[in-house]
């Protein structure tokens, strides 16, 4: 079985940051790739940033030159850098990932429970 936890949200004013962290347990063997996903209320759950084992990135438009999403894989965890933050990036945000663990040699999705962020203006 595998765990993901998120930590670091929170509440912050309009133009703040805050950094997210994930980290991975259980029987891992490999972590493919990683990524972050946001849901406010009323809205469908949407990608805001992904990585690959190999450090490539992908964001959705309205987050680049703002996010900055990173991992560790020593330490299995994956981070989300939140710069100039707005209103409209208040969310609940949840990391996922894909996983080989040594009970299933192939990988299946995991997710968090979720960390919310609120942006006040």
């Amino acid at each position: 079985q595998v765990q993901l936890k998120e930590s670091g949200g929170g509440l912050v004013q309009s133009g703040g940051s805050l950094r997210l962290s994930c980290v991975a347990s259980g029987s891992i063997v490999r972590i493919n790739d990683m990524g972050w996903y946001r849901q406010a209320p009323g809205k469908q759950r949407e990608l805001v940033a992904g990585i690959s084992s190999g450090g490539s990135t992908d964001y959705r438009d309205s987050v680049k030159g703002r996010f900055t999403i990173s991992r560790d894989n020593a330490k299995n965890t994956v981070y989300l850098q939140m710069n100039s933050l707005t209103p409209g990036d208040t969310a609940a945000y949840y990391c996922n990932a894909q996983v080989m663990t040594s009970s299933f040699l192939h990988f299946n999705t995991y997710w968090g429970q979720g960390t919310q962020v609120t942006v006040s203006s």
